[in-house]
């Protein structure tokens, strides 16, 4: 821990471990059992609470409260955790809990998101990389969330639901059963698909043909009058020849909530 980039207003609880390079700003809290790896900046004011471990060159800003004891009555002290992974952006007041004895036991956030000014990541979430939460986005506790999603501001995800890879979730929609991979969907009253996230999709290197077999199994199972089955049976023949497809089907085979349709 290299003293002069903490600043001396600073409390650094003894039995935190700081990396090289990281700095703390003026009033930053960081509590016993934190683990904060190399050039990771923590702003002022900012409350860092263990055991939590969060990787390298991560930005957290002013005023986040992180790994904080979990908002859920059935917690009873037993030890959680929260691990946040590396090239993180964390702004003001977002807030992120440990995990639940019953839930696991641990929350996780991976690597290069972008997690905007007070978002919530309650207790037992699991967030993938490169995601966007837009402000004020909410996920309650025990959300999955896959790679490349964004989620748009004022958005909120019900528990144990999941939202697949490269999904888009518009402003203001509010998020009741799983989102298989490449949707978007959008507000009314709930979230509900409204065609593939296809300028995402493009962004990140998705050529014609991947884009044409998603869209085709988008068809089979939200444009058409087929039962879930029998819209399944559609997709399976689709994915044969797509592993994009073959992912989707496979979200959807593993679900435990309502598919949202």
């Amino acid at each position: 821990m290299t003293t002069d980039l903490i600043h001396h207003t600073a409390v650094i609880h003894p039995g935190a471990r700081l990396g090289a390079g990281v700095e703390v700003g003026a009033y930053a809290v960081i509590g016993d059992a934190v683990e904060i790896g190399d050039g990771t900046r923590i702003g002022p004011h900012c409350i860092i609470e263990g055991p939590t471990r969060i990787g390298r060159n991560n930005r957290i800003y002013g005023h986040a409260a992180i790994g904080g004891e979990p908002q859920d009555k059935k917690y009873r002290g037993e030890p959680v955790a929260l691990e946040i992974g590396d090239d993180n952006t964390i702004r003001e007041f977002v807030t992120i809990n440990r995990g639940t004895g019953g839930g696991g036991g641990i929350t996780r956030v991976g690597s290069r998101n972008w997690i905007l000014a007070y978002c919530h990541i309650a207790h037992d979430c699991s967030v993938g990389d490169d995601c966007v939460f837009s402000n004020n986005a909410t996920l309650a506790g025990h959300v999955t969330v896959g790679n490349h999603v964004i989620l748009s501001g004022f958005s909120g995800v019900h528990q144990f639901c999941r939202i697949g890879d490269h999904a888009f979730i518009g402003m203001g929609a509010f998020v009741n059963g799983d989102v298989p991979p490449y949707l978007m969907v959008a507000q009314e009253k709930y979230a509900r698909p409204r065609g593939i996230n296809l300028e995402g999709l493009k962004r990140r290197g998705f050529d014609a043909t991947r884009i044409a077999a998603i869209k085709r199994a988008y068809r089979a199972l939200y444009m058409g009058d087929a039962k879930l089955d029998d819209a399944k049976t559609q997709i399976a023949k689709i994915a044969a020849a797509s592993d994009d497809v073959r992912a989707f089907l496979e979200f959807i085979d593993a679900g435990e909530r309502p598919l949202l349709r």
